[in-house]
């Protein structure tokens, strides 16, 4: 009778070996209706989520917004406000060709904004930046890359409000004459709100 008992256990271990590939090869590519060995759900990739779920959509591919975070922030937007609407601490403004020609932005007092201005594909040279309200929106660190990108810094005061207009004035450089605005930033400085 040992006999027996050992072509049983022979069998077994067979029919063991067999169903423990035949869940792996299902884990790893199979349908995934079934589940692996053990019973529990395939991890298997192709698996859509929303094949199975009544009532669940899928996304867009052109959506471009990814859900683990916010999307990044185009080049050509304005600076990303903070919680109270208002960009804060330190902010970036770009313009590109073919852009609006006027824009707004809101910042807190002390916020410094970065201006990126992207090389013109006119004749025109970005040539400077101008405040009408220095006291409010100080403008500095202005400079010309060898591509034709502009840069300048903008300080808003510390504690006052107020608004004041940023203009980036542009020129072609063999003709004769003065600059001409070519993009204008209006910026509103707000105060903290006060508390109490």
């Amino acid at each position: 009778m040992r006999w027996w008992a050992g072509g049983y256990a022979i069998a077994a271990v067979v029919a063991l070996a067999a169903c423990g590939t035949s869940g792996a090869g299902a884990d790893a590519g199979g349908p995934s209706g079934g589940g692996g060995a053990g019973g529990g759900p395939s991890t298997s990739p192709s698996a859509g989520s929303s094949a199975g779920a009544p009532g669940a959509t899928s996304a867009p591919p052109s959506s471009g917004v990814s859900s683990a975070g916010p999307a990044p922030a185009s080049p050509s937007r304005p600076a990303v406000p903070s919680a109270g609407g208002c960009a804060a601490g330190r902010a970036e403004v770009s313009v590109v060709p073919g852009d609006a020609v006027r824009r707004q932005v809101c910042v807190r007092p002390g916020t410094v904004v970065s201006l990126v201005l992207r090389p013109r594909t006119d004749d025109r040279r970005w040539t400077g930046v101008a405040s009408s309200a220095p006291a409010l929106v100080l403008v500095s660190g202005w400079r010309v890359d060898p591509d034709g990108t502009a840069h300048a810094s903008l300080r808003s005061a510390g504690t006052r409000g107020g608004g004041a207009r940023v203009t980036a004035s542009a020129k072609a450089p063999d003709v004769a004459g003065a600059a001409r605005a070519a993009f204008t930033l209006d910026v509103t400085v707000t105060p903290y709100p006060r508390e109490g």
